[in-house]
């Protein structure tokens, strides 16, 4: 399976699993563009990283997936985009009577309308050169919902809609629309959390992944950035090419239940 002669765009790539699905891509030969808000030496770094690790084109673009514009001139700047991964994504947690408007206002632009803006402005070059691949990470919560997280939960059941529309519009030509829907994932961020919980419950690290944070997954375990970005990768091939419109799950089981 390769993508040599792809060019992907990776939104929400500098870290966890926008990163891991840009190093499986560029592992199977796309070019890769990275993106997130900041604009660090950091940044660059990574994608010098991947260009050298994969033998590939790799580069960093900043943009504030926030807003609409920038999403748009995204996509301009990197000039061709064959594969396009709606990845970035935040969080807030709060009761819905008490859940701030602006935070509500910044999930459902960074998690929902950035796709909406970055695929409109994609569509038209994929259709020109024949090919294309849309894929939009939503989660096991845009399959089911959780209490106290209703601006993420929208965003996402809303990214799987969307995910559907794309698919319809495009479904006569080769260019398919999906999401990945991750359970918990490993990720930096993930990880920070684990000591904390470890001394508010007085737990083992073990214990606190099976019996605190992956409660709601059966298998008890994480899936990894690298699963998520091997499935990625998977429907980018031409074995995926009559996948379209649907959801796939990386939950252990969760949306099982």
């Amino acid at each position: 399976m390769t993508l040599s002669g792809k060019t992907a765009i990776i939104t929400g790539s500098n870290s966890g699993i926008g990163l891991g699905i840009a190093r499986e891509l560029a592992r199977a030969g796309a070019d890769v563009a990275l993106n997130s808000f900041t604009d660090s030496e950091e940044d660059h770094a990574l994608a010098d990283g991947i260009a050298k690790e994969f033998g590939v084109s790799a580069r960093y673009i900043q943009a504030d997936m926030s807003k609409g514009e920038q999403c748009r001139k995204l996509i301009a700047k990197a000039g061709i985009c064959d594969i396009l991964i709606n990845n970035a994504g935040i969080q807030h947690v709060a009761p819905i009577e008490e859940f701030p408007v602006d935070k509500w206002d910044a999930i459902i632009a960074i998690n929902m309308s950035s796709a909406f803006h970055t695929t409109a402005a994609a569509l038209p070059g994929m259709r020109a050169r024949g090919w294309g691949r849309v894929i939009n990470i939503a989660s096991a919560h845009g399959l089911t919902a959780s209490p106290y997280k209703s601006a993420y939960v929208a965003a996402k059941h809303g990214i799987v809609g969307m995910t559907k529309t794309v698919a319809l519009e495009t479904a006569e030509e080769a260019i398919t629309a999906n999401a990945i829907c991750p359970g918990y994932v490993l990720t930096p961020l993930v990880e920070a959390q684990i000591p904390d919980t470890m001394k508010e419950y007085d737990m083992t690290r073990e214990e606190v992944i099976k019996n605190v944070m992956l409660t709601r997954q059966p298998s008890r375990e994480f899936a990894t950035v690298e699963q998520i970005g091997g499935t990625a990768t998977f429907l980018c091939s031409d074995a995926a090419a009559q996948i379209t419109g649907t959801t796939i799950s990386i939950d252990g089981g969760w949306t099982a239940l």
